[in-house]
């Protein structure tokens, strides 16, 4: 009877342990599944729309050494850019990535690194060492033409590849010359204002340069009210700004504020043309003069010079390539084109004005690098009939009062008072090949 007993007992001690485990481990079980399909449906798409190709830096992951913490999708201040997928961290929309970094920081066993481009899609970067100098001598590049975007990290960049220039001066025995300036700086955006506030603390002779007629870079050419930083930085000479967000306009008047309190002086509108080197130094030639200097710092954009469409009328004066006053354009007929976030950024800004007639015209059928609260905008600006989409469409001329398209074989005749053209930049390669720089094409790796 007892044994009998016993049997029963230990069955019943071994049914409750299951239903324990079960209890447990099952709603885990529905978790993991049902996240990991929700991550893979999401992959999916990302394909479909072409998302899961990234554009230049973005995160590869370890799946060897990944544990599936969550930590690096927690870190991301953008949308989707990991997921989780069989308990390992995955790319999701990686086309997204702007190279925060946060993700390969929060990662507790260092299975992220970032990488640019991949072997499908190769990214164009200057060679550069860890000090930002090229294979050029004296020559060094920071900010956004060696791949990293981010304005926080473009400052940081520009502040230290200047102080790597005052210890490479004072190793090299360089004396102040008169004829000579210590530094060049090409380029007044975030990473150039930082280079050259830093190179004021390290009292080196210096000139900046920037072809545009402000300061500001890439940030100018973006529309009124566009949020362009979202982390707190430190600029040399000033300290600490401690507010997270900027809109353009707050960062270009911070800028004003600080060249003002700094004394910093940037020479604008002029743009480098080339560069030779003579003995011991380099002759630079811009649209105004010619400057002799030790060192080059490049701090100009991967946009570099405006891509064209290359068709009849895009010489008229109502072609732009850039956005500044969205409200100059009320009661007119406007074409936006382009694919990526500044062609629709503009295209929303313009279909605010009272009475403005607003296209957005993109040669593919979908979006293919947007950022969420973009594609948010955009879907609303459509839904309320305020922006007419013509995907899979291209500009074939432009004239004075319109502008003509094809669409999937058919030829359309627009009403057009304005067009904008965001179809990207063609980078300065051939600047810097001249220069000597020798330019690497990353596929998957730093």
């Amino acid at each position: 009877m007892e044994t009998v007993y016993q049997i029963v007992l230990d069955n019943a001690v071994a049914i409750t342990g299951v239903l324990l485990v079960l209890l447990i481990v099952g709603p885990y079980l529905w978790l993991y599944t049902r996240r990991t399909k929700k991550v893979l449906a999401r992959q999916k798409e990302a394909e479909e729309f072409g998302l899961r190709e990234p554009v230049t830096i973005h995160p590869r992951v370890n799946r060897d050494v990944c544990i599936g913490s969550g930590a690096c999708i927690k870190a991301c201040p953008e949308k989707e850019i990991l997921g989780i997928v069989h308990g390992k961290a995955e790319t999701v929309f990686a086309s997204r990535c702007v190279g925060h970094g946060a993700c390969a920081r929060a990662c507790p066993v260092g299975a992220i690194e970032l990488v640019f481009g991949t072997e499908k899609r190769g990214v164009d970067i200057p060679q550069v060492s860890p000090s930002f100098e090229t294979n050029v001598s004296r020559v060094f590049i920071a900010g956004e033409l060696g791949g990293m975007g981010l304005i926080k990290n473009a400052i940081l960049q520009g502040q230290e590849a200047v102080q790597y220039i005052s210890e490479s001066f004072r190793e090299n025995g360089y004396k102040h010359d008169d004829e000579i300036i210590d530094l060049l700086i090409v380029g007044a955006g975030p990473a150039g204002l930082s280079a050259s506030l830093q190179a004021i603390q390290e009292k080196l002779n210096t000139i900046t340069i920037d072809q545009e007629d402000s300061f500001g870079g890439a940030v100018l050419s973006y529309p009124r009210k566009k949020l362009v930083m979202t982390r707190p930085a430190v600029i040399p000479l000033y300290g600490k700004v401690s507010k997270k967000e900027f809109l353009k306009e707050e960062l270009l008047t911070l800028w004003d504020e600080i060249a003002k309190k700094t004394s910093l002086k940037v020479a604008i509108g002029e743009k480098a043309i080339e560069s030779r080197r003579e003995d011991g130094f380099f002759v630079v030639k811009t649209a105004k003069r010619e400057i002799n200097t030790r060192y080059i710092l490049l701090c100009i954009g991967r946009r570099g010079t405006p891509r064209k469409l290359g068709v009849p009328g895009e010489k008229l004066p109502k072609v732009m390539y850039r956005l500044l006053e969205p409200e100059k354009y009320k009661n007119q007929n406007l074409l936006v084109v382009g694919g990526g976030d500044s062609a629709v950024e503009a295209a929303v800004a313009l279909s605010g004005q009272k009475g403005a007639s607003v296209r957005l015209s993109y040669r593919k059928a979908a979006f293919a690098r947007i950022k969420p609260d973009n594609q948010k905008r955009l879907d609303e600006a459509v839904a309320s009939g305020s922006l007419t989409l013509m995907l899979e469409s291209t500009v074939k001329e432009i004239t004075e009062d319109a502008v003509i398209l094809e669409r999937q074989g058919e030829t359309i005749k627009i009403p057009n008072d304005a067009i904008f053209i965001f179809v990207g930049g063609e980078l300065p390669n051939a600047f810097l090949q001249k220069m000597g720089i020798t330019i690497e094409t990353k596929r998957g790796t730093r």
